[in-house]
C-alpha cells in the first residue's frame, strides 16, 4: 500500500510538472520608446511580436513600449524590481541615475565605436548582470547600441574648442562634466524634448546617434555634425528574477538564447543604420533615412585626443567616485574587466 502511495504521489508531482511545462508563458515587457525610432520599430518590437517562434516556446507577451504606458526610464530599475512588468528595457545612460554601475561600459571616450563597444560589453556583462541580480532583483538578458553619439549644432563651429560658451544637450552626468570641461554649458534634456530646445534656442547643440537624429528631425533645425563618438548609448533588457527563477531550465534555456540572437541581429542593424543615417544627414546617398544637408564638420587631432584622454581625466574619475559610493566594489570591477583595455590599473 505504501508503494501504491508513493507512486501516486510521484505521478502526482510528473503530471503537475507537465502541465506546468505546457502552460503558456506569459511576460509582460515595457520595451524602449517608440521615439528610439528604427531600432525599436524594426528590430525590437518584431523581435517581442515573434517571441514564441523565435524562442521556440509558448509564451504570451504583452508588449507596449515605455512611453506607451508612461513609465519613465530613469525609473526603469525600480519598475522591474517592483515586478510591475516582468522585461524592461533599460536605457543605460538614464537608469544608470538610480545606479551609476549600469554606466561602465559607456562614460564618455570608451566606447567611442562598435567594434570597441563590443569589447567593453562583453567585458562587462558579467560583472552587470551580478549587480543587477544582488540589488535590483533583475537579471540581464542582452543589450544592443544605438551607435556613437556625436555632435551637432545650430550654426557654424570648426572644433570642439568652439564649445566654448554653448548649450549642450546632454544625456548623463559624465557626459555633463565633459561638456564643462571645453567651457560648455550642459543641458540635460530627454530626447524627445530636444529638437524643439534646439529650434527655440533653450539649446545650441546636441548629442545623439546619426539615426536618432534623423528620425528625430534633428538636421531640420540644426546646420552642422561632426562625426565623431563621445560613447554609444546602450540599451539592455533585464527579467525580473523571481519570474526568472520560476522558469523551467529549459525556458531558461531558451529565453536566453532568443535574447542572444536578438542581440546580435540588433548590433548589425544598429551599425547598418548608423552608417545610412551618417550619410543621410550629410546628404550623401542613402537608402534607409532621410536626407538632409547639413555640413560635416571634420574632426582636429585635438578634438580626438581630447575624446580619447577623457576616460583617464574627467569620465572615470568621476563616475569611480559616484560608483563607489552606492557599490562599493564598483570601481575595483571595472579596473579588472575593462581597465587593461585602456592601460587603467
Amino acid at each position: 500500500m505504501k508503494t501504491l502511495h508513493l507512486l501516486a504521489a510521484a505521478a502526482l508531482a510528473l503530471g503537475s510538472a507537465t502541465a506546468q511545462a505546457q502552460q503558456p508563458l506569459k511576460l509582460r515587457v515595457a520595451g524602449n520608446f517608440v521615439a528610439a525610432g528604427l531600432l525599436q520599430q524594426q528590430k525590437e518590437q518584431p523581435f517581442f511580436d515573434n517571441f514564441a517562434k523565435v524562442a521556440g516556446l509558448p509564451v504570451e507577451i504583452d508588449y507596449k513600449p515605455m512611453d506607451v504606458v508612461g513609465v519613465k526610464d530613469v525609473d526603469a530599475l525600480r519598475v522591474i524590481k517592483s515586478g510591475l512588468f516582468d522585461v524592461v528595457a533599460l536605457r543605460l545612460a538614464q537608469a544608470s541615475r538610480d545606479d551609476p554601475t549600469l554606466l561602465g561600459p559607456d562614460i564618455v571616450g570608451l566606447s567611442t565605436d562598435y567594434d570597441t563597444a563590443r569589447k567593453v560589453w562583453d567585458a562587462w556583462r558579467g560583472p552587470l548582470d551580478q549587480r543587477l541580480q544582488e540589488r535590483h532583483n533583475a537579471k540581464l538578458l542582452s543589450v544592443y547600441p544605438f551607435g556613437p553619439q556625436i555632435l551637432f549644432c545650430k550654426g557654424a563651429f570648426t572644433s570642439l574648442a568652439d564649445m566654448k560658451g554653448k548649450k549642450v544637450r546632454v544625456s548623463d552626468q559624465v557626459l555633463a562634466k565633459f561638456m564643462e570641461k571645453m567651457g560648455a554649458i550642459p543641458v540635460t534634456l530627454a530626447f524627445g524634448e530636444t529638437q524643439q530646445a534646439l529650434e527655440r534656442g533653450v539649446t545650441d547643440c546636441a548629442i545623439t546617434g546619426p539615426s536618432s537624429a534623423n528620425s528625430g528631425g534633428w538636421p531640420e533645425v540644426t546646420t552642422h555634425v561632426m562625426p565623431l563618438g563621445f560613447q554609444v548609448h546602450q540599451v539592455a533588457f533585464a527579467i525580473n528574477l523571481n519570474k526568472w527563477k520560476a522558469m523551467t531550465p529549459d525556458q531558461q534555456a531558451k529565453v536566453a538564447a532568443a535574447f542572444q540572437k536578438f542581440e546580435a541581429e540588433a548590433w548589425a542593424y544598429s551599425r547598418e543604420l548608423w552608417d545610412d543615417a551618417a550619410r543621410c544627414n550629410v546628404g550623401k546617398e542613402c537608402r534607409i533615412g532621410k536626407k538632409f544637408a547639413l555640413k560635416e564638420v571634420a574632426p582636429t587631432a585635438a578634438d580626438r585626443q581630447l575624446v580619447a584622454d577623457a576616460v583617464r581625466t574627467v569620465s572615470f574619475p568621476l563616475w569611480a567616485e559616484s560608483c563607489d559610493k552606492v557599490y562599493d566594489k564598483c570601481s575595483s570591477a571595472w579596473k579588472q574587466a575593462i581597465g587593461p583595455m585602456v592601460g587603467l590599473k
